[in-house]
């Protein structure tokens, strides 16, 4: 199996691309802790298994892996390698069970509101995102305000709050005229 690396804008992550599914149409996949992969994601484990891991994002065609701040790539990329290696090899699930997204309840009134951001994040936001290696996900609206959680190589980037603040926000406020912020939700 060959599996190709990027780079992501995140230099602690680095994405994976094993030229096959890894999500496909499930949606994706956060692993903030071993703790929350385990019993869900067997290679999210495998993962986690490896010293110097800190956490795993589980895309349609990619995994994200975020390395700890004192452990370098150069040892850590070619274990990661070999786990997704073996994981898929092994013949067993990404991801088992169905994921449970922490969604607000959306007010009756707002919810076409709520279907024009979902559909601005999903085809001009969403795949950029999903570019450098991470996501971005709805987790609901109230009052003028968009809460969206980063995920993947996106969490922990530096310029994740820039992104949501200048790009994010500054489109939504056009398309959306209801929109008037932005904030990030931690998971």
């Amino acid at each position: 199996m060959f599996i190709e690396t990027e780079d992501t804008p995140n230099p602690a992550t680095l994405k994976f691309l094993p030229g096959r599914d890894v999500m496909g149409h499930k949606g994706t996949a956060d692993f903030a802790t071993a703790d929350i992969a385990e019993g869900r994601s067997p290679l999210a484990s495998a993962l986690f298994a490896l010293p110097g891991v800190s956490s795993v994002f589980l895309g349609s065609d990619f995994i994200s892996v975020t390395k700890k701040p004192d452990e370098g790539w150069t040892s850590l990329k070619p274990e990661v390698l070999s786990a997704i290696t073996a994981h898929f090899a092994s013949g067993q699930p990404v991801i088992e069970g169905g994921s449970a997204l922490n969604e607000e309840s959306i007010a009756p009134e707002d919810e076409p509101v709520v279907a024009r951001i979902r559909e601005l994040l999903d085809m001009r936001v969403r795949p950029a995102v999903a570019g450098d290696g991470g996501d971005i996900v709805f987790r609901g609206y109230r009052d003028g305000v968009v809460r969206l959680t980063m995920q993947g190589a996106c969490a922990g980037c530096p310029s994740s709050r820039a992104t949501l603040k200048h790009g994010v926000e500054n489109m939504l406020r056009h398309y959306v005229p209801e929109v008037v912020g932005v904030e990030q939700v931690e998971d």
